[in-house]
């Protein structure tokens, strides 16, 4: 199981609940493998102006530097940190759009993640008064509670 971090959109959406998004808090893979394309494809434009500036200035001085192998290797370093880091890049410009962060959630996936959100955003509050309903018979009066049962089994005494 996962955890996702659910992002709710800044005030003023019309259902924050349907508008939503629900980022999974781990190691980003393809973040890892193709750091700039990933960070563009999450809509990333200056961290990925960033990653791509970071990894050639990393091969430049390495190669200045004689290192040969080592310093185009040391260019991993920042597929490490997107890899690492990614997930957190996405929430905190999310957050400097105005998006909230709402909480987080354990899921086996996005639409488990989404149930859970939803089951737990349309709880009433606990102050609320719970209504009561009896339900009254007009020939007999009020209704005899009923015994528990279990599928087809009854206890003695049930209906």
């Amino acid at each position: 199981m996962a955890f996702y971090v659910v992002m709710e959109p800044p005030e003023g959406a019309k259902n924050p609940a349907d508008e939503a998004v629900f980022i999974r808090d781990g190691f980003a893979f393809l973040g890892f493998l193709i750091p700039p394309f990933w960070l563009l494809w999450n809509k990333l434009w200056i961290e990925a102006a960033f990653a791509v500036l970071a990894a050639l200035a990393i091969a430049a001085i390495g190669q200045a530097l004689g290192l040969g192998l080592t310093g185009q290797l040391l260019s991993l370093l920042v597929s490490i940190y997107v890899g690492l880091e990614g997930q957190n890049m996405r929430i905190a410009a999310l957050r400097r759009k105005g998006w909230r962060e709402w909480g987080a959630l354990e899921a086996a996936s996005v639409p488990d993640a989404e149930v859970r959100y939803l089951s737990a955003a349309d709880l009433p509050d606990d102050d609320a008064p719970i209504e009561t309903v009896t339900i009254t018979d007009k020939r007999t009066g009020p209704a005899a509670p009923r015994q528990p049962s279990l599928g087809l089994l009854q206890y003695p005494g049930g209906r």
